[in-house]
C-alpha cells in the first residue's frame, strides 16, 4: 500500500482536515498492527480503522473510561448496581463509582479491593476487568494487571483491538463474520458491543476502505 496516497485520501475524505501527529501515529499503529496480525481484507482493515475513530472522537489517541457520573447516568447506565439512593451517594465519584460497578466480577476483587478503578476500560475499545486485562497480556506478552496503563500505549491498544477483532474475543463475533462472502458494515459493530453507533461506525469503515483501495 502507498501510505502516502493513503494519508492524502484520509485526509481530504475522511477527517476532512489536516491530520495531528496523534492521528497519523495512531493510523500507523493500527495499520502495522493489522499487517503483523496477517489482517489482510481492505474491509476489515477499514473496520479496524473506523471504530478507534468514532471511540476516541477521531483523536486516535487510546482513553480511559470516563466514569464520572450523575446520578441520573448511573441509574441509565449501571441500574443493577445503583439503586436511585445509592446512586445520589455515589454521583461524580468516578473511582468509587468504578469499584461498585465492576467489583466482584470480570475477575475483579470486591470493592474494597479497588480492582474496579484499576481494571476499568482503557485502550481503543476500552478492555475491563483484571480477566480482560490477564488475557491479553498473556497474549501480547505484557504485564497488563500489574500495569494496566500499558493498554494506553498506541502500540499496544493497536494490538488489543486488532487481535479481540480478528478473533472474536469481546463479544464472540469476529470480523470474518461480517466481511467474508458478504459484507454488513452496519451490524460489524456487534463485534464490539451491539449497535451503538453503529451507523456512524459503517459511514467511516466506508470512508476508509475508500482510501485504502485508491492506496492498493
Amino acid at each position: 500500500m502507498n501510505r502516502a496516497t493513503f494519508f492524502s485520501s484520509v485526509r481530504s475524505t475522511v477527517i476532512c482536515s489536516k491530520l495531528s501527529e496523534t492521528q497519523v501515529s495512531g493510523i500507523v499503529a493500527l495499520l502495522d498492527a493489522c499487517l503483523l496480525q496477517n489482517i489482510s481484507d481492505l474491509r476489515q482493515i477499514a473496520y479496524v480503522l473506523a471504530t478507534p475513530c468514532i471511540e476516541t472522537g477521531m483523536s486516535f489517541e487510546p482513553i480511559t473510561e470516563n466514569l464520572n457520573y450523575t446520578a441520573d447516568g448511573l441509574l441509565r447506565t449501571f441500574p443493577k448496581y445503583f439503586s436511585p439512593a445509592d446512586a445520589k451517594i455515589y454521583a461524580r465519584q468516578a473511582v468509587r463509582i468504578a469499584n461498585r460497578a465492576y467489583g466482584s466480577r470480570m475477575g475483579n476483587g470486591n470493592e474494597a479491593s479497588s480492582d474496579g478503578h484499576r481494571y476499568r476500560g482503557r485502550g481503543y475499545v476500552q478492555i475491563t476487568g483484571k480477566d480482560n486485562y490477564t488475557k491479553f497480556g498473556r497474549l501480547l506478552g505484557i504485564d497488563l494487571v500489574g500495569n494496566p496503563d500499558l493498554a494506553l500505549e498506541q502500540g499496544v491498544a493497536a494490538t488489543i483491538a486488532t487481535i479481540g477483532m480478528r478473533d472474536g474475543i469481546f463479544t464472540g463475533r469476529r470480523l470474518g463474520d461480517y466481511f467474508g462472502k458478504t459484507t454488513d458494515w452496519v451490524n460489524a459493530r456487534r463485534i464490539i458491543n451491539g449497535v451503538d453507533r453503529a451507523e456512524d461506525i459503517a459511514r467511516y469503515a466506508k470512508a476508509f476502505h475508500s482510501a485504502l483501495e485508491g492506496a492498493a
